[in-house]
């Protein structure tokens, strides 16, 4: 160890996958010595786990690599993820490093590596940092076999290790203060939708070992952790695994709700979701991707379904299970999208009755075919969608929370709040409805039961329901 331990803080653009990741990776790092700095304080190393799935991301990337070192001029700043990805793939990497003052650039498949890539740089760079530049911080989980195959994982208190193929060798032990944790179990896509770069960033499908999966949640629900959110970059294409997966954490006792990540449509059947149906843990909160409810648009995004074919599995969800949020991506403005074809997805929304849906301004991404299409929008006209399907969401939204008004809720408690001198506990429901009840106690990853009353609009709790 040095005799002054480094700093760090980390920032997460993106998905859930991205989340995780960066999880692993400060882990790592609090476990060699390194110490944990919000992203607002001044830190001596700042590391930005970036987001390239659209060009606002690339953007918000460049953004916050330039805030960091604002923060602090004298740190060292690491570029992660997918926007490195990219640079690495369009042979840019060195342009992006120059422009940026990045000192250390560290792809997906490296980000195991971060405490070595560090401590390498900590090293070899000038004295802005003063480290004793013979002893930095303890090399972290550094054995890989010659086959690179299996990496051992030393938990934060050398305690016990774990042999994890190398892929998901993101193992995370702790999540202090956390209720929640996502969970990786996949990587990579190879759908190709026309306006996504993923594909060319995260590159083939991986999928983790179940064993792997149940393993580590296990050990998080043995560190307070009660609900497992199921993650990945394509998570349909585990089909069967998921079930599997699923089956696993159902038996940890520790665990109360499984949450699942984004879906496919196609992968709503009657056969997959009757399996479902089956884990009581299971959360009845469904987010399937459906990007636009016109046809003509689904076949130029290239997704591999109709607008009927996906209402057809919002019906198959609701014939299982009761009231189940049903939740969405849409993106407004695709080039060539026509006034009428946008009406056709508002009405779609309007019958379908999402939760809550993303909406998203088509932003055009250089490397996909979608940047070449004719027919681009101008902002304007992608703003003035943009609000009014946000309008018919947000409608949607409350009408789906006004149904608990009178009803029996269940909230996993989480946290404790203050609003006008007054103490609330928070949490969300199974279908991830925030809710709020009095109490100065906090009853920490507890299953708490009340009846809807009203639905609160105030900023800290924006739309969240009052329990009593």
């Amino acid at each position: 160890y040095m005799s002054t331990k480094l700093t760090f803080a980390i920032h997460t653009l993106g998905c859930k996958v991205n989340t995780y990741e960066s999880d692993a990776m400060a882990e790592r790092l609090r476990a060699s010595g390194f110490i944990e700095r919000d992203f607002t304080e001044k830190a001596d190393i700042y590391i930005i786990n970036t987001c390239t799935v659209t060009n606002i991301a690339d953007r918000k990337s460049r953004q916050m690599l330039r805030r960091a070192r604002k923060l602090n001029p004298n740190a060292l700043i690491v570029a992660a993820g997918c926007y490195v990805d990219d640079a690495i793939k369009n042979e840019k990497l060195e342009e992006l490093m120059a422009e940026h003052v990045i000192d250390v650039a560290v792809s997906n498949k490296d980000k195991l590596k971060i405490v070595e890539l560090v401590n390498e740089k900590v090293r070899k760079t000038d004295n802005r940092l003063n480290p004793d530049k013979n002893n930095c911080c303890k090399i972290y989980a550094d054995h890989v076999d010659e086959g690179g195959m299996q990496t051992v994982i030393v938990s934060a208190d050398a305690a016990q290790t774990a042999v994890v193929n190398t892929d998901s060798a993101q193992f995370l032990t702790e999540l202090d203060g956390h209720s929640r944790a996502f969970i990786k179990v996949q990587d990579g896509c190879n759908m190709y939708c026309s306006y996504c770069i993923i594909p060319y960033v995260r590159g083939p499908l991986k999928s983790r070992p179940v064993e792997d999966v149940v393993k580590e949640v296990r050990l998080l629900g043995e560190k307070g952790i009660a609900e497992a959110v199921i993650t990945g970059i394509h998570l349909s294409s585990l089909r069967n695994g998921l079930l599997d997966i699923i089956a696993g954490i159902e038996k940890i006792d520790s665990i109360k709700r499984i949450r699942l990540g984004s879906l496919e449509p196609t992968l709503i059947t009657d056969e997959f979701v009757s399996e479902l149906k089956k884990y009581k843990k299971l959360c009845p909160h469904f987010h399937l991707s459906l990007q636009s409810g016109c046809d003509e648009i689904l076949k130029r995004m290239n997704r591999h379904y109709t607008a009927e074919q996906y209402a057809a599995s919002c019906d198959i969800l609701r014939k299982y299970y009761d009231h189940p949020a049903i939740t969405t991506d849409i993106i407004v403005g695709f080039p060539g999208e026509t006034e009428e074809q946008f009406k056709t997805t508002c009405d779609f929304a309007e019958k379908t009755g999402f939760y809550e849906a993303h909406v998203f301004k088509y932003s055009r991404r250089r490397g996909t075919p979608a940047d070449k299409m004719a027919g681009q929008l101008s902002d304007a006209e992608k703003s003035a969608r943009s609000e009014e399907l946000i309008k018919i969401t947000s409608r949607l939204s409350k009408e789906f929370r006004e149904y608990y008004i009178g009803k029996q809720v269940e909230m996993l408690s989480e946290e404790l709040i203050e609003i006008d001198g007054v103490s609330y506990e928070t949490g969300y429901t199974p279908e991830y409805v925030r809710c709020i009840r009095p109490s100065s106690v906090l009853h920490p990853n507890s299953i708490i039961s009340g009846k809807g009353l009203q639905i609160i609009q105030q900023n800290v709790v924006d739309e969240s329901i009052l329990l009593v």
